[in-house]
């Protein structure tokens, strides 16, 4: 799996770049040179380390990103293993089902290390979620703090040095601020993130984001694109934008949309390809297809999460728009004149409520997008959401067989839609490299996996971009052959 240091994560997987971990390959953006040495590392006399661990999403990587930034400014060290640290912290997400479970199970094994002297943070969707709850069930940790907070991260820490032994950041979650700074230790030298917008105001009645990230809240356009910038001229290629709905962004200097902030960051000198996820169907105007179409740069895949192709139970969902109008926000895509976007999305099966012929609604969806690929999930009620006062009768077993029965329909659509991409030559970023398989592992502009040899010619490094014929097709990958180094 993807690892921040030592930290897991269930969303990413690791990738070796040019055979360097990832804690060392971080680049530390913006620190002050006294605090660096030779090699770019930090040095310190009796310096404080720490140790980060992180669980889920895109957004929960890159906010960990950006707090280890932030303990290295303030003087601390990452290591590698949470025995060698002096203060753990745990970078939670509360989106699967019994996340708070699983979260105390975690902290109960690191109590042993307490009578160590070490001290214990959580952060993140079930530390807002369980706020001091978290001090009852665990005395051992002495920081509790929400997304929100991140900003006040290095006062918490100053707090925690004087020996305070209950600190929160729990109460921002209706905050017009965002968690910028100038310190983020990115992971990937290649491909970096940028969160434009926090927060979410859907309240899907599902959904337990609005109740953990807060409000929604826009960085300003000029900030946004100074970080663009300073990531393009660090060498970065590949940049992808963030947020909870990331097309809902609104620029607080009512300068620029969400579509031209794309189209600027597209067109930056030394960017080759940005990405955005993850899109909110009420706000995908046409202008962002219109972005893609005009702007090499902007990869050609959207990733539109659905939820059910019943309207009846987007209703009930509280997702704002009808069967009708997502399928209009698909034709604007299938129209565009010069590229082939590909389309991803979301699927909840067993939703309260949802009939068979409502599940058979979803199915038909399927075949009528032809979707590139589909993360598919049981409902499970999640706490505050308002679904929570909904009978939820669907057993799990039905749950199951329809989610397993989504996933085989899926896989079909999928097996056929990959053929049409037999034959041709598409460039590709190399990830990596399976050394078993003696294959390149590389993606594609559209998002998609494509592993290839390379025919005795000098394996490109990681971060390149080469051109790949595709010689075979599978239903979630493909495999091909270099032909020529991209231009």
């Amino acid at each position: 799996m993807y690892q921040l240091g030592k930290g897991r994560s269930t969303e990413f997987r690791f990738l070796s770049y040019c055979a360097l971990p990832l804690w060392r390959s971080a680049r530390l953006e913006a620190l002050p040179r006294a605090i660096l040495g030779s090699q770019g590392m930090v040095v310190s006399s009796a310096q404080k380390t720490f140790y980060i661990e992180t669980f889920g999403c895109q957004m929960n990587f890159h906010d960990s990103e950006k707090v280890v930034g932030s303990l290295i400014s303030q003087g601390y060290r990452q290591v590698e293993r949470e025995e060698d640290a002096d203060l753990i912290f745990y970078n939670t997400c509360s989106i699967r089902d019994k996340a708070e479970q699983k979260v105390f199970h975690r902290l109960a094994d690191f109590k042993k290390l307490h009578r160590e002297g070490k001290r214990f943070a959580v952060l993140g969707c079930v530390a807002q979620q369980e706020g001091e709850r978290i001090f009852e069930r665990a005395p051992h940790v002495s920081l509790v703090a929400g997304s929100a907070s991140y900003r006040n991260l290095p006062e918490m820490l100053v707090q925690i040095e004087g020996g305070a032994t209950r600190v929160t950041g729990l109460d921002d979650r209706e905050t017009d601020q965002t968690f910028e700074t100038e310190f983020t230790a990115r992971g990937n030298p290649h491909r970096g993130y940028i969160t434009i917008i926090e927060g979410c105001d859907k309240f899907c009645a599902y959904c337990v984001v609005p109740y953990t990230r807060g409000k929604e809240r826009s960085r300003t356009s000029q900030s946004v694109l100074e970080e663009a910038r300073r990531m393009a001229d660090a060498g970065y290629t590949d940049i992808q934008l963030l947020g909870q709905n990331v097309n809902s962004y609104r620029d607080p200097l009512g300068k620029t949309s969400f579509a031209e902030i794309l189209a600027a960051i597209g067109e930056l000198a030394g960017i080759r390809r940005v990405r955005f996820t993850t899109s909110h169907p009420r706000d995908f105007t046409k202008d962002i297809v219109d972005a893609i179409d005009a702007v090499p740069a902007l990869c050609d895949h959207v990733h539109l999460p659905v939820q059910s192709g019943s309207s009846r139970v987007l209703s009930s969902m509280f997702r704002e728009y009808t069967r009708e109008q997502y399928l209009e926000r698909i034709a604007w895509m299938k129209a565009a004149r010069n590229r082939e976007i590909s389309i991803t999305t979301d699927v909840i099966v067993g939703f309260p409520g949802e009939t068979e012929a409502e599940f058979a609604e979803t199915l038909g969806l399927l075949d009528e997008v032809g979707y590139d690929g589909v993360f598919s999930f049981k409902y499970s009620p999640r706490p505050n959401t308002p679904a929570l006062q909904y009978s939820d009768s669907i057993a799990d077993a039905e749950k199951s067989r329809r989610l397993q029965m989504l996933q085989e329909h899926q896989r079909e659509i999928q097996r056929k839609s990959y053929q049409r991409h037999l034959g041709r030559k598409l460039e590709v970023m190399v990830e990596g490299k399976n050394a078993a398989r003696g294959q390149m592992i590389g993606r594609t502009s559209q998002n998609k996996t494509l592993n290839f040899t390379t025919n005795g010619v000098p394996e490109p490094c990681v971060g390149e971009y080469v051109m790949v014929e595709v010689t075979q097709a599978f239903p979630n990958s493909l495999l091909g052959r270099m032909v020529e180094w991209a231009s």
